[in-house]
């Protein structure tokens, strides 16, 4: 576990050396670069927005079966789907986020 924890340190370090840019070089971004922005932030929203449709898949039929039974659970079962629905979202600000930054 620790030459595991050590060897991603120290990837994660030479990266960043690896990658790094002067000062006095232009910012323009290949266009591999640009390619891999793109599939990244696809990649966010689509796992996005398939968790999120799973998660409300059973949470909405469990919602809808308590409130079946008992009416007054209507209340308390609906705000769970409006966090599973959240996902979604968060996977959007994911892909907007890599996009523009």
């Amino acid at each position: 576990m620790k030459k595991k924890l050590l060897l991603g340190v120290m990837a994660f370090v030479s990266s960043a050396a690896a990658f790094a840019q002067t000062t006095g070089a232009a910012a323009a971004v290949s266009a591999t670069g640009q390619v891999a922005k793109y599939v990244a932030a696809a990649l966010a929203v689509s796992t996005a927005a398939i968790g999120g449709g799973l998660a409300v898949a059973k949470i909405g039929a469990a919602a809808v079966g308590a409130m079946a039974e008992k009416p007054e659970l209507s209340g308390k079962a609906l705000p769970y789907v409006g966090l599973a629905e959240g996902i979604c979202l968060w996977g959007f600000l994911v892909a907007v986020l890599i996009l523009f930054l």
